[in-house]
């Protein structure tokens, strides 16, 4: 079952080019989170303010408070006082949230807990079924996007990797020697849910069945104790002997 779109690390995590008077923490790499993280604790705040609460310079501040709201992190108010400079004062945006801690894994075996426990297997059946449709829907809308209805089984594979690595899966097409076509994932985005139910790799089993209209076996598998998951494709897509 499809996961979380990731959060926005990058911007974060770009290392800033030291200026004058920038050194030790001031030229550290987390200068540019600790602002972000500073700012939705305390709310607006001046460059002068920022650069005192976290040590560091105020021309090491400005050069990351600029990258950030170039980025859209955060926004930028100017405040008048009598007639003196105008004071600007800088906050985060809501496309920031992306850049702090989730439980959305533990959030959603949480539900599924709590959906089990109403509902039981059929109420829990119900759910993943109509999940498997929601995601089937949009893929199998991509996929008619990207490529010819003529595409072979290999392209529609390698799209459909695109997709999962796209949401967290580091999915990618593998071509056997033989012809044996996989998509190997080497990350599980949802490996809280897929623990606590075997019916979340079951309804990813079934959804890729059917976004590709071909049989899909599974013979890897990370919640089992595997480094990856991997699913074989098309005719032949028998169950290995020592699954």
């Amino acid at each position: 079952m499809p996961g979380i779109e990731q959060p926005r690390e990058p911007i974060l995590e770009q290392r800033p080019e030291a200026g004058p008077g920038q050194t030790g923490h001031h030229a550290s790499p987390t200068l540019r989170r600790d602002i972000v993280v500073l700012l939705r604790q305390v709310g607006p705040s001046s460059p002068d303010q920022l650069a005192a609460k976290l040590g560091a310079s105020r021309t090491g501040v400005l050069q990351q408070l600029r990258a950030l709201e170039t980025a859209q992190l955060v926004t930028r108010r100017t405040e008048r006082h009598g007639v003196g400079r105008p004071r600007h004062l800088y906050d985060v945006t809501a496309d920031a949230q992306d850049l702090f801690p989730s439980n959305y894994d533990g959030l959603a075996a949480s539900l599924l807990a709590a959906i089990d426990a109403v509902g039981g297997d059929r109420l829990m059946d119900d759910v993943f079924a109509a999940r498997r449709r929601q995601a089937a829907g949009r893929m199998t809308e991509r996929l008619s996007e990207r490529l010819p209805a003529s595409a072979s089984l290999a392209d529609r594979v390698r799209e459909l990797a695109a997709i999962q690595d796209e949401l967290g899966y580091l999915a990618q097409l593998e071509m056997a020697p033989d012809g044996t076509i996989r998509m190997i994932e080497h990350n599980c985005a949802i490996f809280e849910v897929a623990l606590g139910s075997g019916r979340a790799c079951q309804a990813e089993l079934e959804l890729f069945g059917e976004v590709l209209g071909v049989e899909v076996v599974r013979d890897r598998h990370i919640a089992s104790g595997d480094r990856c998951c991997s699913y074989r494709m098309g005719p032949g897509a028998e169950p290995r002997r020592d699954a």
